[in-house]
C-alpha cells in the first residue's frame, strides 16, 4: 500500500473517531443537562449530530418518574431538534438558535399515598419551597435560546389513590407554539408543564397551582406565537384500565453519567488542542 493511501486511511479513521467521540460527548452532556434541570432520570434512544451543520436530532427521549410511582414515564418526547452555536459552547456558554420539541405524552400521576410525580420536578418543588431551582442540587449552565417551538399532543392524569382501582383521564392538548429569547433553562420546563396542564382539568383534579408556576415564565407565555395545527378544543375521556407491571428503569446513576461526561470532555479537549497546534 502506498504512503498517500495510508495517510488518507489514517485521516479518515481519525475523523471517524472524532465524530463518534463528539456524538458520545453531546449525548452524555444532553442527558446530564436535562437531568440537572428536571431533577429526574432520562433515556435517549438515538442521537444524530450533523457533520457539516451545527444541528442535533434526538429521537426517543423519555423522562422517568421517581421509583415510588408505578408508571415509569412522565414525559414521552419522540423528537427534539437543536441548532446550536458551537463557538459559544467552546466559550463556556450554551447558545441554541433553535430548539424544537415534540412532546407526545405528558403524564401526571398521584400514587396510592397521594404523592404527585410533578412535585419531583425541580421547578415545582422549588416553587413550593419558595426558593430558586438553581439552589437545589447542581447548577444548570448558562443558556440562551433564540427560538423554542413546542408541540404537545396529549396529557394524562392517573390517580392510584382512589378506591376501586386507578382512575385515568386522557386530554387532547394539541398545541403548537413558539417562544423566543429564553435565558433560563428552568423556564423551558415551566413552559412545558404550564402549557400541558392549562387547557385540561388536571390542575383542578390534582390540586396544582399552575398560576404560581406560570408567574416565573409570564413574559415568555404572553409573547408566545401560535403555529399551524394549534387546537383549542379539549376532549376528555375517562379510561378504566388495569394496572400493569413495568420493568424498573435500571439506568446509570447521576454520578456515573457525570464522570463519563467529564472523562469524555477531557479527551475531547485534548484532541482539540492537539489538532489546533498542528
Amino acid at each position: 500500500m502506498k504512503k498517500w493511501q495510508i495517510v488518507i486511511i489514517a485521516v479518515l479513521a481519525v475523523l471517524l473517531a472524532l465524530s463518534l467521540l463528539k456524538d458520545m460527548l453531546i449525548k452524555v452532556s444532553i442527558e446530564k443537562g436535562v437531568e440537572i434541570v428536571t431533577g429526574l432520570k432520562l433515556d435517549i434512544r438515538s442521537l444524530n449530530v450533523g457533520v457539516f451543520r451545527s444541528a442535533v436530532s434526538i429521537k426517543g427521549l423519555r423522562i422517568f418518574n421517581p421509583p415510588q410511582f408505578k408508571d415509569r414515564i412522565m414525559a414521552d418526547i419522540p423528537e427534539i431538534y437543536v441548532d446550536y452555536d458551537l463557538p459559544a459552547i467552546f466559550g463556556g456558554n450554551i447558545h441554541l438558535r433553535d430548539l424544537r420539541l415534540d412532546l407526545k405524552e405528558f403524564v401526571v400521576v398521584k400514587n396510592a399515598k397521594g404523592e404527585l410525580n410533578l412535585n419531583s420536578l425541580k421547578v415545582v418543588s422549588a416553587k413550593k419551597e419558595g426558593v430558586k431551582p438553581e439552589t437545589k442540587g447542581a447548577r444548570a449552565p448558562n443558556i440562551r435560546i433564540d427560538n423554542f417551538e413546542l408541540k404537545i399532543g396529549k396529557a394524562f392524569y392517573k390517580d392510584y389513590s382512589a378506591r376501586g382501582g386507578p382512575s385515568i383521564r386522557e386530554f387532547d392538548v394539541n398545541i403548537n407554539e413558539r417562544y423566543t429569547n429564553i435565558t433560563n433553562p428552568y423556564a423551558v420546563v415551566s413552559i412545558i408543564v404550564v402549557k400541558a396542564l392549562a387547557n385540561t382539568a388536571i390542575a383542578g383534579l390534582a390540586n396544582i397551582d399552575i398560576n404560581a408556576l406560570g408567574d416565573t415564565v409570564m413574559d415568555s407565555l404572553s409573547s408566545s406565537t401560535k403555529l399551524s395545527g394549534t387546537a383549542t378544543k379539549v376532549a376528555q375521556n375517562v379510561l378504566q384500565v388495569t394496572t400493569q407491571q413495568v420493568p424498573e428503569a435500571a439506568k446509570s446513576t447521576s454520578e456515573s453519567v457525570g464522570k463519563a461526561a467529564g472523562a469524555l470532555g477531557d479527551i475531547f479537549k485534548d484532541i482539540t488542542k492537539s489538532g489546533g497546534g498542528k
